[in-house]
């Protein structure tokens, strides 16, 4: 068995691995990673209905408590290690604690089944909006006439192959070359869309109400709550995902900077949607309407963006609005799910898959696993609930992980480095991680569960309520007992191929 042993000089890279080309490279496929639909429809409403300048406060405040210290450990293990989930946790924490990056990986492709079929809609509302389909019918018939049909799951099954086509390009020449052109667009896209916004009349209505001040909201703990998730969820960190494209990155990338980077464009990228949906919908429509579309939570996130919007922006900015709005939103979920797919393909190629073999496998797997979740809403809902808590779990493991390498070791000998002029860290960082992340994680995952059983009061242990919670800790339990049995393989596999 390999020893968790690290070494401080620069890590080595293997001969004949891929990576990206520059650092531009690596931190544009990394905010594409970041940046997803939940920044576009998720955000505003989650911030209109939580408090306004108090929630982005907050949130803003987790940025630094949990995302960007999560993202940074995983750049550093990733860069160091040059393994994905399953050997970095093996070569970080130990063979006893690889079964963790299995579960991660596991949690992962969980996510990129049903977010296959979220790029799928994206991908036909968008191709509608260029045949003028969308704007032909009203929102909701468009909508109701496609969710749930066979025609939801054949785009599903387009947008799992053309994620499928970019992983196989490989790192540089797939997921690179697309990061540098979709996320640039990106930008353009919701920066543009932002400035239309603000300047139609009686925006300013939806600028005061995103940003109003009310300081009895510090002492609301669902907004703590609600800023955390929105953190968390949004940047991705503790996922594996950043750990997986910093294995591909240039020997001694600055971790740190990298880290804050991508969290800063991120949230800033929230804002500017918040800024393109919030003011369109108070300048179209009358208050108290769009306070009470803004208000509603849950399922009404999607009815806001595939219901709502194409109306709204139709009347705000006509039909080349539209095709802007539904093309940000899809070069959203593709960079996002692209990352989901190659933290698979990742943990593949480590033990011993050709890249053709592992896109493949992971392909196929995502198309079938995720074409239940296209047909019908209620598994759709329930893998939302069920992976998007087990992704906080993974942000533990991190913890723990670097808790058993040791904390001072891990900063002295895959951050601090002496010599790519990164930000240099502390002892604070180390306190972050140990202590504040496990307390936040306990909160949180209390306060989800506590929720989820508030939902459903007479069968929150129902073993088929979408919103159970025995539905989830068997899926959980499932997951955990199927990565502990195949880890003696896997250690195996990853020692041979070492």
């Amino acid at each position: 068995m390999p020893d968790n042993s690290m070494d401080a000089k620069e890590p080595s890279r293997s001969k004949g691995m891929d990576y990206f080309s520059s650092r531009l490279g690596l931190l544009l496929a990394a905010v594409g990673l970041a940046v997803g639909t939940g920044n576009i429809w998720r955000f505003p409403k989650v911030a209109a209905a939580n408090g306004g300048a108090v929630f982005i406060c907050l949130w803003l405040a987790f940025l630094f408590l949990w995302s960007i210290p999560l993202m940074t450990v995983e750049s550093a293990i990733g860069r160091t290690t040059r393994y994905g989930t399953v050997g970095s946790f093996l070569r970080v924490a130990g063979p006893r604690k690889a079964w963790m990056g299995g579960f991660m990986a596991i949690a992962a492709a969980g996510i990129m089944c049903y977010y296959s079929v979220v790029t799928g809609w994206c991908l036909k509302f968008f191709l509608g909006t260029l045949s003028g389909a969308v704007t032909a019918h009203t929102g909701m018939d468009y909508w109701s006439g496609f969710a749930g049909s066979w025609e939801a799951v054949w785009f599903h099954w387009a947008a799992a192959a053309v994620v499928g086509i970019i992983v196989l390009g490989g790192v540089r020449a797939g997921i690179e070359r697309s990061a540098v052109i979709f996320v640039p667009v990106l930008s353009l896209i919701l920066v543009f869309s932002a400035l239309k916004a603000l300047l139609l009349p009686g925006a300013m209505s939806g600028v005061k109400y995103l940003f109003q001040f009310n300081p009895e909201d510090f002492f609301n703990p669902q907004i703590y709550v609600e800023a955390l998730a929105q953190s968390a969820w949004s940047t991705g960190a503790g996922w594996g995902l950043l750990l997986t494209y910093s294995a591909y990155s240039q020997p001694g990338e600055r971790v740190v900077e990298n880290s804050a980077i991508v969290g800063v464009v991120d949230s800033a990228t929230s804002i500017l949607a918040a800024l393109a949906i919030i003011p369109t919908v108070f300048a179209l429509m009358p208050a108290q309407e769009a306070l009470q579309l803004l208000g509603k939570t849950g399922e009404s996130s999607t009815g806001l963006i595939f219901i709502w919007m194409p109306r709204l922006l139709g009347q705000g900015g006509g039909q080349a609005m539209i095709i802007f709005f539904f093309f940000a939103l899809l070069i959203a979920a593709l960079t996002s799910l692209v990352s989901l797919v190659e933290l698979a393909v990742k943990n593949m190629i480590d033990i011993g898959f050709k890249r053709k073999t592992a896109t493949l496998a992971a392909v196929t797997v995502m198309i079938i696993a995720g074409t239940p979740s296209a047909l019908w809403s209620n598994v759709f809902d329930n893998q939302d609930w069920v992976w998007s808590l087990a992704l906080l779990l993974c942000g533990l493991f991190f913890c723990i992980a670097v808790k058993k390498f040791g904390a001072n070791r891990f900063r002295s000998e895959m951050i601090n480095l002496g010599y790519n002029n990164d930000i240099r860290l502390g002892r604070g960082f180390d306190f972050i991680v140990l202590r504040l992340i496990p307390v936040q994680f306990t909160v949180l995952i209390v306060w989800w569960l506590y929720y989820s059983a508030s939902w459903n009061l007479d069968s929150w242990w129902n073993l088929f309520s979408k919103f159970g919670i025995g539905n989830l800790f068997i899926q959980w339990m499932l997951a955990v007992s199927l990565v502990v049995w195949l880890a003696p393989y896997l250690v195996g596999r990853l020692t041979e191929n070492n």
